[in-house]
């Protein structure tokens, strides 16, 4: 490997936009997992941005499947390294971004988690279809302003909450599923190394903040990193077995608005007697997480 590259395997050079929390958090995955790995790679930003042809920024193995199925192929290459006796040789990883997971892809994510496939499963959380033009997705927050959600005179934004998606994974009692954020790079590491020590499914949700699609400044990504963890709109824990083994307790809980403050996308509940309303309903969200974990007290506004 060439020294320019400082041993990433998410190389540089490649066309993430400034400040990109998937194209980190790809980088801070791939990294931890090590170069005996083989990705599988939904459609969608992280692919697009890594691979244009005739280029790579992959330093390991790395499959392009379609919107929908990268937990299939990836199973199918669990499956090839199992029939010839070297599933000791690779570790697999399957990623896509939340739409690709939690929408499009959801159903073959089940069936890789149903079957005990032995794969590790990343999903990019940054919460809307970037790549196609900033459309809501089954992760996207209440009250944020997408293109399919747009803010208007009949609109406060996206109306529905973000689905809870490691919950419906951890139904499915594999052996080992957590949240992280690109803002604590050390712990995503750490449970990524956790991850592929493991036979079986495994699942990692990784919050990615999304500049151009957020409106936030590039600079600001590992803050809005840590912020949402702050706030309790993102808690970061590990389940194995479908049991809580882990959490990140918070010492000072932040207001939500203070997360909020940073993007242009949520720049319209600070305009209105709705939009304020809309916020206490999401800080209602945050203090229920907080409660349910037992994350730490209710935070005082600013």
């Amino acid at each position: 490997m060439h020294k320019l590259y400082n041993n990433n395997l998410l190389a540089p050079g490649h066309t993430a936009c400034r400040g990109c929390g998937e194209a980190l958090g790809a980088r801070l995955v791939l990294n931890a997992a090590g170069p005996k790995t083989i990705v599988t790679n939904a459609t969608g930003c992280l692919e697009v941005f890594s691979t244009r042809y005739p280029q790579s920024a992959w330093e390991v193995p790395w499959i392009h499947s379609l919107f929908e199925n990268s937990a299939a192929v990836a199973s199918g290459v669990a499956a090839a390294l199992k029939s010839m006796g070297r599933e000791d040789e690779a570790r697999v990883i399957a990623q896509g971004g939340d739409g690709g997971t939690a929408d499009i892809g959801l159903q073959a994510l089940s069936g890789t988690l149903e079957r005990g496939d032995d794969v590790l499963y990343v999903c990019y959380d940054n919460e809307a279809y970037m790549n196609t033009g900033v459309q809501r997705s089954g992760l996207t927050p209440p009250g944020a302003h997408t293109t399919t959600s747009p803010v208007g005179k009949v609109s406060i934004g996206n109306k529905t909450n973000k689905k809870d998606l490691p919950s419906i994974v951890a139904a499915h009692h594999i052996p080992y599923m957590a949240t992280a954020s690109v803002g604590f790079p050390a712990d995503l590491q750490r449970k990524v190394k956790k991850a592929v020590s493991i036979k079986g499914p495994k699942y990692i949700q990784v919050f990615v903040p999304c500049p151009l699609g957020w409106g936030s400044d590039p600079a600001l990504t590992i803050k809005i990193a840590k912020l949402i963890v702050e706030t309790a709109l993102f808690p970061l824990y590990e389940k194995e077995d479908g049991k809580l083994t882990s959490l990140r307790k918070l010492v000072k809980r932040k207001p939500v608005s203070e997360y909020f403050k940073l993007q242009k996308r949520f720049a319209h509940l600070f305009k209105t007697e709705e939009g304020k309303r809309e916020m206490e309903r999401i800080q209602a969200i945050a203090d229920k997480n907080a409660e349910e974990y037992g994350l730490t007290s209710k935070p005082k506004a600013p």
